[in-house]
């Protein structure tokens, strides 16, 4: 949504998103000049690296140690990623060594669902992921609001009995269920997980419960690695994806009663705005490496794009309220009078009136989105 400025001024609207600056740009390589920013024309992008040490890089590339910094490492952290895979010997062999990618973008162009969706209804300019790293950490602390001392992978074996948002569903008695195609990371929190296999079901099941009125009255959705937009997969896709998954919702009989919370982890490309400090989740320190960098939790992750669908959302809203994942979290414990999982959800804004009209119900009548195309071009060998 960098470029969400642009599709509102076509809409007559307020041009207010902290979007990609007009100058934007990150050191070469090198260091000896400037990678400006640019549009993307193929949708499936070599792989870049948001990791624990190469995302404190991307914030300050001469002194990653720093709790902030004039986000100037991106290039660079998708070169040496993309250099040192080449020297591994690594199935995909990189095109792009030098980190150019870190700087491409999209649009209405290539993502029109998306752009209609996050201009109908309501986004973010401050919302940003929980952890300054990579999947694993992110995906734990959106269940557990904390990490749980996860860095950059799970360590085979490693089970967690801390509590998860779906735990505490559980004990008060509100309907659940996990869809999903290719796994969950509920299964890293034992025995909860194999105790409530029933709350597990599949993206099939999801179209199922919409048409028979049998939705629960929470629900996570793992999409699969094609589906789940990863740079190195055709991006277009999982956006037609995502809308087969929320049209279905707007045109069942649960719509009248539902929010969808659309968001991602952070991928490695260049933002310009830093992560921001916050408080330690708990006080589970990372279990960091012999090479890691020292550093703790106490400040969130890069940010990411959020679309907060639901009839009761405000048009067109673009909310500046700084705020992390786990303010998702915060909401559903607020609506269902449910407690807090650690310091970090407990510090979160009250998302009720920051997002949703509940009197004028300004989506009642859910509007038609236009179709996601997927055909735009999907190569790996040049760039844009």
């Amino acid at each position: 949504f960098g470029k969400l400025n642009d599709y509102r001024a076509a809409q007559g609207l307020s041009q207010e998103v902290d979007g990609l600056p007009a100058d934007a740009g990150s050191p070469s390589f090198d260091g000896t000049t400037t990678v400006p920013a640019f549009h993307l024309t193929t949708v499936c992008v070599e792989q870049m690296t948001p990791a624990w040490d190469e995302s404190r890089r991307d914030v300050n590339r001469h002194n990653p140690d720093a709790k902030t910094g004039p986000m100037d490492g991106f290039v660079y952290s998708a070169a040496k990623y993309a250099q040192d895979e080449n020297a591994r010997g690594s199935s995909h062999v990189y095109a792009d060594s030098l980190g150019i990618r870190a700087m491409g973008y999209f649009t209405e162009r290539e993502m029109p669902y998306y752009y209609f969706m996050a201009t109908q209804f309501a986004t973010s300019d401050r919302f940003f992921g929980t952890i300054l790293s990579r999947t694993p950490p992110n995906r734990i602390a959106n269940f557990a609001a904390t990490p749980l001392g996860v860095v950059n992978s799970i360590p085979t074996g490693t089970t967690f009995q801390h509590d998860t948002i779906f735990s505490l569903l559980e004990n008060a008695g509100i309907s659940w269920k996990v869809y999903q195609s290719q796994g969950t990371y509920l299964g890293w929190f034992q025995p909860f997980y194999v105790n409530h296999k029933d709350h597990i079901a599949s993206m099939d099941d999801y179209y199922a419960d919409l048409k028979n009125g049998t939705l629960p009255q929470v629900v996570y959705i793992e999409p699969n690695t094609v589906t789940n937009e990863h740079t190195e997969t055709n991006n277009q896709l999982g956006a037609a994806h995502m809308a087969d998954l929320i049209n279905a919702l707007m045109q069942s009989s649960a719509w009248s009663s539902s929010v969808f919370f659309l968001s991602y982890d952070h991928g490695g490309q260049y933002d310009h705005v830093p992560p921001q400090e916050t408080v330690n989740p708990d006080s589970i320190s990372p279990t960091l490496g012999p090479n890691d960098r020292k550093d703790d939790y106490s400040r969130t992750g890069f940010r990411v794009p959020l679309v907060v669908i639901s009839p009761f959302t405000k048009k067109s809203y673009v909310s500046h309220l700084v705020m992390d994942q786990t303010a998702v979290l915060k909401f559903i414990e607020t609506r269902f009078g449910l407690p807090t999982l650690s310091a970090r959800d407990a510090i979160q804004p009250d998302l009720t009136p920051e997002f949703f009209d509940l009197v004028n119900i300004p989506n009642a009548t859910p509007p038609t989105p236009p179709v996601q195309p997927t055909n735009a071009p999907c190569y790996y060998t040049k760039l844009p």
